[in-house]
């Protein structure tokens, strides 16, 4: 047998990083049980470490079952696996920026929910995406954000939000708002009534 034979059964046996399908979820306890590929092999209940930071600022990120993921053995033991990481597939592709109507380049960050869960098997379909899910969008551009039609867009000078056909922008010449109108808790501006002539203005009329 050729050396080359002999070192690929040496690693072989030994355990190593793997790919898995996630196949069930404890949010509670960041932790998952994963069915190892190509054998197919259910694990217990591992770390899902692929998405969290523990400690004074803590992220939570639990996988949804059926996630693509890469396991890594614990000092080489093929009974002690933890999550790693996260991939995408031909199923679950990167997601659309509402802001930009691409998917997020080099250089940017782009979060978003409510995009539809994985299939939960292999020739199961993803889940339906859910209208309103927050997103949020960092480029070089700007900071964008948002949910269903409110957005939200910080720029250098600027700060946006629109919501429908109403739009407001805050800069360094003032407040802009256009669609719509602009209310306190007890007047309105569309209905503010200014005195007639060269009266002075008082409290407002309506």
């Amino acid at each position: 047998m050729s050396e080359r034979y002999v070192s690929a059964a040496v690693v072989n046996r030994v355990a190593h990083v793997v790919h898995g399908i996630v196949s069930a979820v404890d949010p509670a306890n960041h932790a998952v049980k994963v069915r190892l590929q190509p054998e197919d092999v259910e694990t217990g209940w591992i770390a899902d470490a692929a998405m969290a930071q523990v400690g004074d600022l803590r992220v939570a990120c639990p996988s949804a079952v059926g996630t693509h993921v890469v396991l890594q053995p614990i000092e080489g033991d093929g009974e002690h696996w933890v999550v790693s990481g996260v991939v995408y597939d031909t199923v679950m592709t990167p997601v659309v920026s509402p802001a930009t109507g691409l998917v997020a380049q080099p250089g940017e960050l782009l979060v978003m929910a409510g995009c539809g869960t994985p299939p939960g098997e292999a020739e199961g379909v993803a889940g339906a995406a859910t209208t309103g899910g927050g997103w949020w969008h960092v480029t070089r551009q700007g900071v964008f954000c948002g949910a269903g039609d409110a957005v939200q867009v910080v720029r250098d000078g600027s700060v946006s939000w629109s919501v429908g056909g109403v739009r407001a922008v805050l800069s360094a010449s003032g407040l802009t708002v256009s669609g719509g109108d602009v209310r306190t808790d007890a007047h309105s501006l569309d209905g503010h009534v200014h005195p007639v002539g060269d009266e002075m203005t008082g409290r407002p009329v309506g």
